[in-house]
């Protein structure tokens, strides 16, 4: 523990009332608590619309706003919420404030005070995802748009504000054919360990306002159309420069080469050779899997790895994405969403170099019946598995009116990890807020409270967004982890941390921000811990190569770990 500075922020835990014991620990225990959540956006004050404009010529972006990120702007160790948003069509511009990206800020008592207007962070055009990174290492996050028009980079200057440093940084978005590629969602993570946040940013498919094919569900009911009736694109890596520029690298890395229509890109190192590779989660096109070569070139491995189709060799429409380890064996693995009839993929890391389809030996195969969009894996009751959620909605606001008995809007799902392999759908008992049905979208996860346990921000496509509060009653403990990098990225993206309980099992876990669809969750590192009262060992694996080791850590509390000097 020597060269490494660690303080502490503890939480009282007597708000956790109900005593549960963990079914994995043994196999007599009884019954766990619900994961249950209440939405509080309304009494919050978290007051937001997503403006989609929707339109009788169906324009392909209408359907697909738009994401969320959580971060800590001030550092008052408090999440708040900034949400992104449309614009008017066809002038593609924000008209007025109703389309404005809207900032909230915590006020540490339930409640948000809208502060967009004074952080200027409004934005422009229409927008998409957005993705959170410190890129300067000045501890403070910044805040990159990934939009159908112009993308934008805001600074944070420390003091409330941010400023537009688009055009000095060189991430207004990448052309093809002379135009601006369509930019869904993005992530930041430092593919070559210098220190530097780089940024990926993933692009849609070529489009033009008030062109689109004219695509019918049946005769006079015009439609979205199928994603085939669009041309592909490619995504974009930028590498960091260290003075506050950036340099398009996708070709020279080999991202270029590749063709899709992507809707979301997660990381993690699947092979453990200490390099960040990348998932894309691309939709009606084959999934890509970027295996990271020390830094200086990507190679398309989706195929190879056995992620790239459904194990009927067709291809999923992907959205959202996660990249972590779910079973709880030291390798991440790949969970992403798709639409009806498709199922959610689950894909489990072999330790061999590619990956099982396990989605339904896992129970997972009734996501079958649903459409999903962003999601992620997190454990919400604490019992020291990840669990699943998924936003759902339909891609078609009219589906109806073909097939009556299917809705637009949906009810949000999540599934409990019960620690064997399965998976228990456990929405009908996640409480009353749980079940209205809605077009969700994007979705941040992160312990807005503090209190240990994971909350999620949920946008709904043309109506007011969702604060689900956890409100899981349980005894079970928790950490959280904010690391903070010095020879490695001041957020410590792409960190790995192992833990191990007093009772000997293990966990595995990493700092990233791109989670989802479209959305950015909260860098801080979430383990649930069950019964245990403390951990015995952790170790914690710096992308610039460090290990750290703590022994005999206090549980129930946020901890900040800073990177030793080796």
């Amino acid at each position: 523990m020597s060269m490494m500075r660690i303080s502490t922020f503890i939480f009282a835990t007597n708000l956790l009332l109900a005593q549960v014991s963990n079914p994995a620990i043994s196999a007599t225990a009884s019954a766990p608590s619900p994961i249950r959540f209440e939405d509080i956006a309304a009494r919050s004050g978290l007051h937001f619309i997503a403006q989609n404009s929707p339109t009788p010529k169906k324009n392909q972006i209408e359907t697909m706003l738009a994401g969320v990120a959580l971060l800590d702007y001030d550092g008052d160790g408090y999440l708040d919420i900034y949400l992104v948003n449309g614009a008017a069509i066809p002038s593609l511009k924000k008209e007025s404030p109703v389309y404005w990206n809207r900032l909230f800020h915590n006020n540490h008592d339930g409640t948000f005070t809208d502060v967009t207007e004074k952080a200027g962070l409004a934005g422009a055009g229409y927008g998409m995802g957005v993705a959170v990174g410190d890129y300067d290492n000045d501890g403070r996050p910044d805040i990159f748009l990934a939009n159908v028009t112009g993308n934008q980079l805001f600074h944070n200057n420390g003091d409330g504000t941010f400023t537009d440093v688009t055009e000095k940084a060189g991430l207004s978005g990448a052309k093809m054919d002379g135009k601006k590629m369509w930019s869904t969602a993005a992530g930041w993570f430092d593919y070559n360990n210098d220190g530097l946040l780089d940024l990926f940013v993933v692009n849609y498919c070529q489009w033009e306002v008030d062109k689109d094919p004219y695509c019918s569900l049946k005769s006079g009911v015009r439609a979205y159309c199928h994603p085939k009736l669009y041309a592909s694109l490619h995504s974009t890596l930028y590498r960091n420069n260290g003075d506050g520029t950036f340099t398009d690298v996708s070709q020279e890395t080999g991202i270029a080469a590749h063709m899709g229509k992507g809707m979301s890109v997660s990381f993690a190192d699947y092979d453990g050779d200490g390099f960040l590779d990348a998932f894309v989660a691309n939709d009606t096109t084959p999934a890509f899997l970027f295996h990271n070569l020390g830094g200086k070139r990507f190679e398309e491995v989706g195929v190879q790895t056995g992620v790239a189709y459904a194990p009927d060799g067709s291809t999923l429409s992907g959205m959202g994405s996660d990249f972590r380890d779910v079973n709880n064996n030291g390798f991440p693995d790949i969970w992403y969403t798709a639409v009806e009839h498709e199922s959610f993929p689950l894909l489990i890391n072999s330790k061999h170099g590619d990956f099982d389809d396990r989605t339904v030996a896992s129970g997972l195969q009734t996501t079958s019946g649903m459409s999903g969009w962003g999601n992620g894996m997190f454990d919400f009751d604490n019992d020291g598995w990840k669990d699943l959620f998924v936003a759902r909605a339909n891609v078609m606001d009219n589906i109806s009116e073909l097939i009556p008995a299917r809705h637009y809007p949906e009810p949000n799902s999540i599934f409990r990890n019960l620690g064997n392999g399965k998976f228990q759908d456990v929405s009908s008992t996640a409480g009353p807020d749980f079940q209205i049905e809605a077009a969700h979208r994007g979705v941040a996860f992160g312990d807005f409270d503090n209190d240990g346990r994971i909350d999620m921000v949920v946008t709904v496509l043309g109506g007011q967004v969702k604060l689900l509060h956890n409100i899981t009653e349980s005894n079970n403990h928790w950490i959280l982890l904010k690391l903070v990098g010095t020879k490695s990225n001041r957020m410590g993206i792409g960190a790995q941390i192992h833990i191990t309980t007093e009772d000997g099992r293990s966990q595995w876990n990493e700092v990233t921000t791109s989670v989802g669809y479209a959305s950015s969750s909260d860098s801080r590192v979430h383990f649930g811990l069950g019964a245990s009262h403390l951990i015995k060992d952790m170790e914690v694996r710096w992308p610039s190569g460090i290990k750290q080791t703590l022994h005999d850590v206090a549980v129930d509390r946020v901890l900040t770990v800073e990177e030793s000097s080796k």
